[in-house]
């Protein structure tokens, strides 16, 4: 009989061993949430531009006689770069000069004339009314000098207009023209471009440029205005210089919503030519924030969920709004220091099971963070 009972003894507590196996509760690796202040970095594209980019158009039409420059090359503030033939507006010159000299030459006749009547009025030998007609006819010979001395200060300018000159000190574009061509009036000859600073322009939307004004208001214009930012040129290194965030258009973009700032940006060396290709970076302080690690959640139709754990260790879904994901991390504002989440093994619990928290600690929990960006 004693025989019988011990299998049946060995069966029962088998069976109560598995139950209490099924019933015991899983061990769950958890966090406990603790609020952050951080920098999160950003990127933007951006459009680079020179300081100064000028067009360079002939103002008068003629054959190019002189090329003076290369392209590529360095020149300064009033220095000849091309020469366009001007024979017949130095014959324009010479025929004004000969009107002026005519002109004058008039004038000191009428002059004379003027004199030698006052010389008969005062000794009574002629009327008064010869004496003022000969004034009128002086003060005519006056205004056809001014005639004359305005067409030849034309003239003159035009010729000069034969003689290009850079508008500013800078770098010569492309010259299309050679010696020979002709051009016309407008006529396109280079661009002059002054490296010698860039400007970034970066777009941010309305919600961005809403951000960086309340910051500015709260801190001060000054205080943002010379926030240093960071250019990553196209072959992702990093630009020695920093720039400094200088000011903004006036208008959202039609379309897109989105509003342009410009960066001022040193370029001693001539590194960044104008129309290059490039990205601002900076970083946005995020203040009382909650990381939370991307592998802790689980997205259904675009809603961001986490098990939250309460006092009895019942585990329950929570959705929240993420602000924007940092490395492997979630950056979100909706929780409360001392949540706890489950921090690994989401797939192992449903909503509403009670599990046994396995406290993971916070350099543990955040390790990954310094190696994901």
């Amino acid at each position: 009989m004693t025989l019988v009972c011990f299998p049946m003894l060995f069966s029962c507590n088998e069976g109560n061993s598995r139950e209490f196996k099924r019933n015991k509760p899983l061990d769950i690796p958890t966090m406990k949430l603790i609020h952050k202040n951080i920098e999160v970095p950003q990127t933007y594209i951006c459009d680079i531009q020179a300081v100064q980019f000028v067009e360079v158009r002939a103002k008068v039409e003629g054959f190019v006689d002189e090329i003076y420059v290369d392209e590529g090359q360095y020149v300064r503030k009033g220095q000849s770069l091309f020469k366009l033939s001007s024979a017949e507006l130095q014959e324009m010159v010479n025929s004004n000069q000969a009107r002026l000299m005519q002109a004058k030459a008039e004038a000191q006749a009428a002059k004379l004339e003027v004199e030698r009547l006052q010389t008969l009025v005062d000794k009574n030998i002629i009327t008064s009314s010869e004496l003022e007609l000969a004034q009128a006819k002086l003060e005519m010979a006056e205004s056809g000098i001014m005639q004359a001395t305005s067409m030849l200060n034309n003239a003159q300018t035009g010729l000069s207009y034969t003689t290009i000159k850079a508008p500013f000190d800078g770098i010569v574009d492309r010259i299309p023209f050679k010696t020979g061509s002709l051009v016309t009036t407008g006529e396109l000859m280079t661009h002059i471009t002054d490296i010698s600073e860039i400007f970034a322009y970066y777009k941010v939307n309305e919600n961005e440029y809403l951000r960086y004004m309340r910051k500015k208001m709260e801190s001060g214009e000054e205080e943002v205005l010379e926030k240093e930012l960071t250019l990553i040129l196209s072959d992702g290194q990093a630009y020695p210089y920093k720039g400094k965030l200088e000011t903004m258009e006036a208008d959202f973009e039609k379309g897109t919503g989105s509003i342009a700032f410009r960066v001022r940006f040193p370029n001693p060396d001539g590194l960044i030519k104008h129309g290059a290709s490039g990205k601002i970076q900076m970083t946005n302080e995020m203040n009382d924030v909650f990381l939370i690690p991307q592998k802790s959640c689980f997205e259904i139709q675009d809603y961001t969920y986490v098990y939250v754990l309460d006092k009895e260790n019942k585990v329950q879904v929570r959705s929240f709004r993420p602000i924007k994901r940092f490395g492997l991390f979630y950056v979100a504002d909706s929780f409360k220091d001392g949540d706890m989440i489950v921090y690994e093994g989401i797939q192992q619990i449903k909503d509403g099971a009670v599990v046994n928290p396995v406290g993971v600690s916070e350099e543990e929990a955040y390790d990954t963070l310094y190696h994901s960006l």
